[in-house]
């Protein structure tokens, strides 16, 4: 299969580090304490909160050229948890991209919660994670990796998308933190 480098061993890291393996994928699993190490996954996830990405791609840029980089954020405003802080017209990932001009950025889980992952089911939908971004060969892998994990993926078109994402993302995880829905669950896709 592939393997990922999974900068973040929060609970989505381990969840998505889960999904990689239930497939046959192998992964590391880097924490703050792994700074020095360097990454050598095909696949370089970002499971970290937003405010931590630039100083992992100052630290790492180099690194990161080359290879797909996958953004999970969902850039909002932790202290108000009321808007996006990124502007309208724009996203975290196409920061990301911007930063990374040698890297194929995609945009995805982060309209997935862990607990989904984990247990491959939203309510008694299976779980479905969408996945933007410009270059097929970097969306095709990282599908790859996730149903053979165990997870539907859907292509969600180009990073242009990940706007919409990360607003559907905000949107989720709002309803979650005023226990509108629950952490174990959140939207699914019906095809």
């Amino acid at each position: 299969m592939a393997h990922l480098s999974i900068i973040g061993t929060g609970t989505m890291g381990r969840a998505i580090s889960g999904v990689a393996e239930r497939g046959g994928s192998t992964v590391e699993l880097l924490g703050k304490a792994d700074a020095d190490t360097p990454v050598t996954g095909d696949i370089v996830v970002l499971a970290v909160p937003f405010p931590a990405v630039d100083g992992i791609l100052a630290e790492r840029a180099d690194q990161l050229a080359g290879r797909v980089v996958v953004d999970i954020t969902n850039p909002l405003d932790f202290e108000t948890f009321d808007s996006l802080v990124v502007p309208a017209d724009s996203s975290a990932a196409a920061g990301i991209a911007a930063a990374l001009p040698r890297s194929r950025v995609l945009k995805a889980f982060n309209t997935t919660f862990a607990a989904t992952l984990t247990s491959g089911t939203v309510g008694e939908l299976p779980t479905t994670v969408l996945v933007a971004g410009d270059d097929a060969d970097a969306k095709a892998l990282l599908a790859g990796v996730l149903t053979a994990g165990g997870v539907r993926a859907v292509d969600a078109g180009s990073l242009k998308r990940a706007r919409e994402l990360e607003a559907l993302g905000f949107l989720q995880l709002t309803l979650a933190a005023r226990e509108e829905i629950s952490w174990a669950g959140g939207f699914g896709v019906v095809s």
